[in-house]
């Protein structure tokens, strides 16, 4: 059996659609960062179709967003249209690892206080720098 583990870049807001059976199925795509090259320039993305089945699929559909983070884990597939070759993802396992808007607010603002979203108060850059015992 193969397994295929990927993290990356929600494409745009996933699509809930029901088979002709009736289950449904969820997709979105999947953009996996190739890293840059010699030079510095980034290298175009890999892109995945993936499909989460189920339950699942419904209870997903309103929470992934386009430019979410995400890591995926579950059976690789290739599928050929008019001599393309498109990569797919049948995803069993997902984790958030966090949406653009949780980027943006996460951003630190000009005083180099970082916000604590657990609190929801701030930490102190000192808050941060306490002596660790090894």
């Amino acid at each position: 059996m193969q397994r295929l583990i990927i993290a990356g870049n929600v494409g745009k807001d996933a699509v809930l659609r029901r088979t002709q059976d009736d289950d449904p199925v969820l997709g979105f795509s999947l953009a996996v960062s190739n890293g840059k090259d010699k030079s510095g320039n980034d290298r175009p993305a890999t892109w995945y179709d993936c499909a989460v089945w189920g339950k699942r699929a419904t209870s997903l559909e309103p929470h992934i967003k386009k430019g979410d983070r995400l890591t995926l884990s579950g059976r690789p597939s290739v599928r050929v249209h008019e001599g393309k070759a498109y990569l797919g993802i049948s995803v069993d396992d997902l984790t958030f690892m966090g949406s653009a808007g949780a980027r943006d607010s996460a951003a630190r603002d000009d005083s180099g206080d970082y916000p604590d979203k657990r609190s929801g108060g701030e930490a102190r850059r000192s808050d941060l720098d306490d002596d660790i015992p090894f």
